[in-house]
């Protein structure tokens, strides 16, 4: 006989752990902003701001510009705070979080 699944309570830590993934999205994506500067600006600016680089993003190159700016960004954010160098936490964080937090940060300095 088969062990029978209770697949409501299955489903219920799945709904659970999603909702915890979301907040830590959203609270890391606050963190990179602050982290930026990028909260000096009102919501309005900063969100036109992220629809001109989603649509900046389909040019060839710029990703990976914009890529490498934020993992030197965060390389320089890691020697300031002794080691810190990802919002999160992670060592993985500059190659995968680091996309458009450099491009904004490159744009706004030159």
């Amino acid at each position: 006989m088969r062990k029978v699944r209770d697949y409501d309570a299955e489903l219920k830590t799945l709904g659970d752990k999603a909702r915890q993934l979301k907040a830590k999205r959203v609270e890391q994506l606050g963190q990179l902003v602050a982290a930026t500067g990028a909260d000096v600006l009102d919501a309005e600016t900063l969100a036109g701001g992220l629809l001109h680089i989603i649509a900046e993003a389909q040019i060839a190159g710029n990703r990976e510009a914009w890529r490498s700016d934020g993992a030197a960004f965060f390389r320089r954010r890691g020697k300031k705070s002794g080691g810190a160098a990802a919002i999160d936490g992670s060592s993985a964080a500059p190659e995968s979080g680091g996309d458009a937090a450099g491009g904004i940060n490159a744009a706004a300095n030159g």
